[in-house]
């Protein structure tokens, strides 16, 4: 009996060793108050409400006091519970005098105004700042991509299409950020280095291990990860997502998008920092909200958080929002540690429907500077052909990695080890893979593409067409392709078959060679595409011969 009691009480202090809460705050008409400034006491852990008063955030350990303030209103200080604390309530009084704080509703003063003088050093010093201060630089990159069911009832989980599989709902968790459950479905982890010169204005990245949670090799999805999330600088006066430009809130025209308020002041790994609360003038427009933590003599961002608004317009994004963490590598050099991007996929804009979580961690470390490379090391082409960067045994990942897996990072590896041994998710999976890349698999041959199985044009009718791809490994030293097909109205056979050999695999030289005997069709060609569903080579090749006949 104590054995079960201390293992309860063991369970349940680890179950609430984080503060979570979330709620809305109003005022004493039930109007929902935007932009209110929401934080643990004692602590520089808090958010700013949405346009609709709504918030969450998680805290790193338990708290007991969660401050609500808005400047005209009264400071309100509530008591948590430990754990979970959600569906707040939290109701402002006006105040007869103003507090010292916080945040300002509508438009903020461009006169006298402490945090527009702040942002005017940062923009003086913005290229003076992290890896801009160097000729040459050099880092150790480790970058995690997650994708995520988000928004689970318990309606979905019951569903039919799930019974037998009832065991991946264990990995269900909670957002820090948005507080909705959701489901991890697929993880990628690298490794890399990266090489700059400021001077030529040239970067490099080479990889040196990476790996996916099991859904394939991840050809196709890692080409579709890099579209999705493009690297970013918040110096810049623009950040182009989703192929649009949003208003950096340290832009030069910030002034014209952003109120500023100076929040507060604080001590942040030894360095003295302002805080600097910040959002959008108007609705409509492609903004964030959030907040920044600058340090007091450099000017630099130590933190950083960005939350788009909800107003913007963004096909089938519901969601985005992006922390960014600096280190003090000396007394005046900030370096960014870590950056977190989460957007949120979804069909509907509705805040209830399902959709997908995208992340994106990323953390560097081990800096080396003015070490000066000849411009031939930038001209090279990356070789990829060594299949072992594809195949690092767990020792080099649980070495490597540059921050831990959390529980249930870990548990989609063993999750999918155990799918795949489920008969009724290897059909759903097999189908899924077929739909997706156009190929069907058996061994080390992919018959298709299934779309162009059956066919019509004016020429040859209803055409028939069979085929297919050798297909050992990302990096293969040769692949063979081939296809026939058959028209009904021109009552002709039609063939073509093609080879590529790597004949030097360090300068990624390539002999391609090929016949074809068919109809020309604008848009189409015997030679795999390079698109995110294609499976190619991983750079193009330095020669090529094509002999090709009609």
């Amino acid at each position: 009996m104590k054995n079960i009691l201390f293992f309860f009480l063991l369970f349940t202090t680890t179950l609430f060793a984080q503060s979570k809460v979330g709620g809305k705050v109003v005022d004493e008409f039930n109007e929902p108050i935007a932009f209110a400034n929401v934080f643990f006491k004692n602590s520089i852990e808090g958010v700013i409400t949405d346009e609709n008063g709504n918030f969450y955030f998680e805290g790193k350990k338990d708290y007991e006091i969660l401050v609500v303030s808005f400047v005209g209103f009264e400071t309100k200080e509530i008591k948590l519970k430990p754990g979970l604390n959600k569906n707040l309530l939290v109701k402002l009084s006006e105040g007869t005098t103003l507090k010292e704080v916080v945040v300002y509703t509508g438009k903020t003063s461009k006169k006298n105004n402490p945090a527009l003088d702040i942002l005017r050093k940062i923009w003086e010093r913005k290229r003076k700042n992290g890896l801009h201060m160097f000729k040459q630089y050099k880092y150790d990159k480790y970058e995690k991509v997650e994708f995520d069911m988000n928004t689970l009832d318990s309606a979905f989980m019951n569903s039919k299409i799930f019974k037998g599989m009832e065991f991946i709902f264990d990995n269900v968790d909670t957002s820090r950020i948005t507080g909705k459950t959701y489901l991890p479905i697929f993880i990628n982890e690298s490794v890399s280095e990266v090489y700059g010169d400021n001077v030529i204005k040239k970067e490099k990245e080479i990889l040196k291990a990476t790996k996916n949670s099991g859904f394939g090799n991840g050809d196709g999805v890692n080409t579709f990860i890099k579209d999705l999330y493009a690297n970013y600088d918040i110096y810049d006066n623009y950040l182009k997502f989703f192929d649009k430009d949003f208003v950096s809130p340290l832009s030069r025209t910030g002034i014209n998008v952003y109120n500023y308020v100076l929040n507060d002041s604080s001590f942040i790994d030894n360095k003295w920092c302002y805080h600097i609360v910040y959002y959008p003038r108007r609705k409509n427009e492609l903004t964030f909200k959030g907040s920044f933590w600058v340090n007091d003599s450099t000017w630099a961002i130590k933190k950083i958080n960005l939350e788009a608004s909800k107003s913007a317009n963004i096909n089938w994004v519901k969601e985005i929002y992006i922390e960014q963490e600096f280190d003090v590598l000396n007394d005046s050099v900030f370096l960014l540690k870590r950056d977190h991007m989460m957007s949120d996929f979804s069909f509907s804009k509705k805040e209830e429907s399902k959709g997908v979580y995208g992340k994106r961690t990323t953390v560097v470390k081990n800096h080396e500077f003015d070490i000066p490379k000849a411009d031939k090391f930038y001209k090279e082409e990356v070789n990829f052909y060594d299949n072992s960067v594809f195949n690092k045994p767990d020792d080099y990942w649980k070495e490597n990695r540059f921050e831990e897996l959390n529980e249930n990072e870990s548990g989609i590896y063993k999750m999918l080890d155990t799918l795949e041994t489920v008969p009724k998710f290897k059909r759903i999976y097999n189908l899924a893979t077929i739909l997706g890349s156009g190929y069907i698999q058996y061994g080390n041959f992919d018959f298709g593409p299934i779309f162009s199985t059956f066919g019509y044009n004016d020429v040859e009718g209803q055409r028939l067409r069979i085929g297919g791809r050798t297909y050992f490994g990302p990096n293969d030293k040769w692949r063979i392709q081939g296809y026939t097909a058959y028209g009904f109205k021109d009552n002709k056979f039609k063939y073509g078959i093609s080879a590529k050999w790597m004949v030097n695999t360090k300068n990624r030289l390539i002999l391609s060679i090929g016949n074809r005997r068919d109809v020309e069709q604008m848009g189409v060609s015997l030679t795999t595409s390079n698109d995110v569903l294609g499976r190619s080579f991983a750079s193009s090749s330095f020669l090529q011969v094509a002999l090709m006949t009609n």
